[in-house]
């Protein structure tokens, strides 16, 4: 049954069964699955709900689809860009605005930095870093700016070693940073925001989790200020999926 209490369509059951089967299987990523005649045999059903079925799971990003003679469905790995569609629509319905997102990042972001402190391997310490004197070095060039921007809080999120931060963290980079409801970033706000950074990537770099959620709760905190005095018609921006 579905969340609404009316029964699931035959299709998604079916796509049910293949994911079950390709974990059962321990298929990984470029595996091909059984061709099309084998798997009308082994779900017992018609050409038309196995189709539906794997087409389906091609919009989710779980298998590729490749029609003609060698082709069928290969086994992909699903990225964040699918639950980005999704969450993006339900907050468009739900009428969510801009600001829903930035209180959602005020209470998340501290809490990753906090785990990413005593998480995060040699390797994400690095890219850290890098991606701190990227924005450094690129203060002046907004895009590669922003760009780095992202890629330290994605790189906190993962590390975190919760997946959920992660997943939740990328299926929002296109509207966290305001920029799609008309937030802008000035030199001063760059230099700022470079300033918070390093505090953040320090205070991770010696494993001190107090002090990561501490500047990681600072830097939210006056990003959400900074919004509020710049940009108040931002914060009741409605977020739409068609729009970013």
């Amino acid at each position: 049954m579905t969340s609404n209490g009316r029964p699931e369509k035959t299709a998604l059951l079916v796509a049910r069964r293949i994911v079950g089967d390709i974990r059962r299987n321990a298929n990984s990523v470029g595996d091909r699955l059984p061709a099309e005649a084998s798997m009308i045999e082994h779900y017992q059903v018609g050409r038309g709900t196995l189709r539906e079925s794997l087409r389906f799971l091609e919009l989710q990003g779980v298998i590729s689809l490749k029609p003609g003679r060698g082709g069928g469905p290969t086994v992909q790995k699903p990225d964040a860009s699918n639950l980005a569609t999704t969450l993006l629509l339900l907050l468009q319905f739900e009428n969510a605005c801009f600001s829903s997102v930035l209180e959602a990042r005020t209470a998340l972001d501290p809490l990753m930095a906090r785990l990413a402190a005593s998480r995060m391997e040699p390797d994400g310490v690095k890219k850290l870093g890098q991606s701190v004197e990227l924005m450094r070095t690129s203060i002046d060039d907004l895009e590669i700016f922003l760009v780095a921007n992202r890629t330290f809080h994605q790189v906190i999120a993962w590390a975190s070693g919760n997946p959920v931060f992660g997943l939740v963290l990328d299926a929002l980079l296109d509207i966290a940073d305001g920029t799609h409801a008309g937030v802008s970033y000035p030199a001063k706000r760059r230099a700022a925001i470079l300033k918070a950074h390093v505090a953040i990537y320090e205070a991770i770099d010696r494993n001190d989790g107090d002090g990561s959620e501490e500047a990681m709760t600072r830097h939210m905190r006056e990003y959400v200020d900074y919004v509020t005095r710049k940009f108040p018609e931002a914060l009741t921006e409605p977020i739409s999926w068609d729009a970013i």
